[in-house]
């Protein structure tokens, strides 16, 4: 997703925080998203920028819900394949996306990856994130997906990365066998259409402010400042 426009968000947070809490990021994304992971790295930048407490929470959204787990061709065949394009165009496409990449310290590697279907890795994201790890567990599946040329679309797989931060494997191969968080995967793809995000990454800063795209950190810094500026002149901030 390249699109930089950003807009007002019709999120709205379930209970009103105060001025000192952190600035709430609400961040739909996917786990094959190369821009996902370039703005990942852009938000950060930005984050760090910002002299106030951000809170992160990622949310699901499937690019391609139509993957099979285990295709059989290369990425720029998957893309040709998907977009209708020719095969030399999809190349010149992802170098530029690697060059990007390498830009904020990324190392793509799509000699090496997987082409897969994402759901069961977004429920891992869903048990990480009811384990207090669903940050380290976003940053790790990223990283096997676009530089490490792991598989993420199948449970035991996953299981091992999920290991691999401290989670407990058998406990996740139980999750995602029973397919324990599929609900709230679905609940915020459904969410992402309700908003009108047609394409990731997509950020909600404080429930209020939609960023679209891989924007540079400066735009994310703005933004987190204005939503602090906004809580300070609003009566209803205790």
């Amino acid at each position: 997703m390249t699109d930089t426009t950003t807009s007002e968000a019709t999120a709205s947070a379930t209970s009103a925080p105060t001025s000192t809490d952190p600035i709430k990021v609400d961040i739909w994304s996917d786990v094959q998203c190369p821009w996902c992971y370039i703005g990942k790295r852009k938000f950060e930048a930005g984050a760090a920028q910002f002299d106030g407490a951000v809170d992160v929470e990622y949310h699901s959204y499937e690019l391609s819900p139509d993957t099979p787990v285990d295709y059989a061709g290369t990425p720029v065949q998957y893309l040709s394949e998907k977009k209708g394009m020719p095969l030399a165009e999809v190349e010149q496409m992802l170098e530029r996306v690697t060059g990007i990449a390498e830009s904020v310290g990324l190392h793509y590697d799509y000699d090496s990856v997987h082409q897969t279907n994402t759901v069961i890795s977004h429920e891992l994201l869903h048990y990480a994130k009811a384990h207090d790890r669903q940050l380290d567990m976003m940053e790790r599946l990223l990283k096997a997906y676009f530089i490490d040329g792991r598989h993420v679309g199948r449970i035991e797989d996953l299981a091992d990365l999920a290991a691999e931060i401290g989670l407990d494997r058998a406990d996740v191969v139980r999750s995602l066998t029973s397919h324990e968080h599929l609900a709230a995967v679905k609940a915020d793809v459904a969410q992402a259409g309700a908003y009108g995000i047609q394409g990731v990454p997509f950020f909600v800063i404080d429930g209020r402010y939609g960023i679209s795209g891989a924007q540079d950190p400066t735009a994310f810094a703005q933004a987190l400042d204005q939503a602090r500026a906004d809580r300070l002149a609003d009566p209803t901030y205790v």
